[in-house]
């Protein structure tokens, strides 16, 4: 596996399990599940796309094709992440208090039988800006160890070789 992969790799595992503690935080409840969740803090996709770009300027530099491909590519990716992503996850919410208004319609007692049941859909889909923004700047951080800790490899000529 190439370096600039195992970064990127390594920027969304760490990424995903920073939103542990921090929703203990938040919470005072360890959930180990919040390792596979979508959503919170900070932002994997946005750490891992942020890691690879910038392990590619160091390595490659700013000006190559390379990087500019990894930051559009990262700017596509985070966009998406907070914007159309978040959306979905509002739009979920506004299905499900819709399921719950319709039971009230209905006359049903309201048991709270929709926040247990596992038809409920996933509403924590995207992310917010600042979720977003930490992932990329966590992203940044990995990329920047991960592209000095591993110093360039000089290339050696033909000539040299023989």
């Amino acid at each position: 596996m190439n370096r600039a992969l195992k970064i990127a790799l390594s920027a969304i595992t760490i990424a995903q399990f920073l939103k542990i503690p921090i929703k203990y935080v938040r919470t005072g409840r360890w959930e180990w599940s919040t390792f596979f969740e979508t959503g919170g803090m900070p932002s994997s996709h946005s750490a891992g796309v942020s890691a690879l770009a910038t392990f590619i300027a160091i390595k490659r530099g700013f000006k190559t094709i390379d990087f500019a491909l990894s930051a559009i590519f990262g700017l596509i990716v985070m966009y998406d992440a907070q914007g159309v992503r978040r959306q979905t996850g509002e739009i979920t919410l506004a299905v499900n208090d819709l399921a719950e208004q319709l039971d009230k319609l209905e006359g049903k007692p309201d048991n709270n039988v929709h926040d247990r049941i596992e038809k409920r859909l996933k509403e924590r889909l995207g992310h917010q800006p600042e979720e977003v923004v930490g992932g990329a700047l966590f992203g940044i951080l990995i990329g920047l160890i991960g592209g000095n800790l591993f110093p360039k490899k000089k290339k050696i000529s033909w000539l040299e070789k023989h």
